[in-house]
C-alpha cells in the first residue's frame, strides 16, 4: 500500500467500526520504518557506486593535498634545473589542460552523487510522512476505543446505581412490612416486591 490520500484518511476516521478496522490493518500491515540508505544501496549500479566514491574523495582533504603535491611536483620536474628540455615548461600549458579535463569530468560526477542524495532526502521525507500518518491513525483509533470503554463504564455505573437503589428500596419496604405485620416474614413477600420493582 503506497499511500493514502486525504479522502481515504477521512473515511478511516468516520466510517463504521468494521470497515475502519479493516483499513487500519491494511495500512499497518505495511512496514514503514525503512533505512533509506540501505534500500538505495541495494539498487545502485557499478557506475553510481564509483561516482559516489569519487565524489567522496573529491570532497576531502586527501584530494586537496594530493593535487597540491601533484602541481608542486609538476612544477619542480618541469624546470631547467631538473630537465634540460622540460616537456611542459612554464606556464605549464599541458598541466592546465589536464586540470581542465579533470574538472569537466569531475563536475558532472559530483552532480550525479548530489542528485542521489537529494533523492534520498525525498524518500526519507516521504517515509517519515507515512510513519507519522500511520501513528496518527493508531492514536485516533486508540482514542475512539478509550472513549467507547469510558462510555460503557458510565452505563455500567448507572445500571449499578439503579440496582443499588432498587435493593435499598426493597429492603426498606420489607422492613416496613415486618414492622406492620409484627411477624416473621417467610420470604414470599420479598420475592413479590422484588418482581414488582424489576417490572
Amino acid at each position: 500500500m503506497k499511500d493514502l490520500p486525504k479522502k481515504d484518511l477521512a473515511e478511516i476516521l468516520i466510517s463504521d467500526e468494521n470497515e475502519r478496522e479493516k483499513k487500519i490493518h491494511e495500512l499497518l500491515r505495511d512496514r514503514r520504518s525503512l533505512n533509506i540508505n540501505i534500500e538505495m544501496s541495494k539498487r545502485l549500479t557499478t557506475g553510481q557506486k564509483a561516482a559516489d566514491k569519487m565524489a567522496e574523495f573529491a570532497g576531502s582533504w586527501k584530494f586537496i593535498i594530493f593535487f597540491m603535491l601533484l602541481v608542486f611536483s609538476w612544477g619542480i620536474i618541469n624546470t631547467k634545473w631538473i630537465l634540460e628540455n622540460p616537456f611542459d615548461p612554464y606556464p605549464y600549458v599541458f598541466l592546465n589542460l589536464v586540470l581542465a579535463c579533470i574538472s569537466s569530468i569531475q563536475a558532472p560526477i559530483i552532480m550525479m552523487s548530489q542528485n542521489r542524495e537529494a533523492q534520498k532526502e525525498r524518500l526519507r521525507a516521504e517515509n517519515e510522512y507515512l510513519i507519522n500518518m500511520k501513528s496518527e491513525i493508531i492514536l485516533e483509533d486508540l482514542h475512539m476505543r478509550i472513549d467507547n470503554i469510558l462510555q460503557r463504564q458510565r452505563l455500567l455505573e448507572d445500571e449499578l446505581e439503579h440496582l443499588i437503589g432498587l435493593i435499598g428500596a426493597l429492603r426498606q419496604e420489607i422492613a416496613l412490612g415486618r414492622e406492620k405485620d409484627g411477624e416473621k416474614n417467610t420470604g414470599g413477600e420479598e420475592s413479590r416486591l422484588y418482581n414488582r420493582y424489576n417490572k
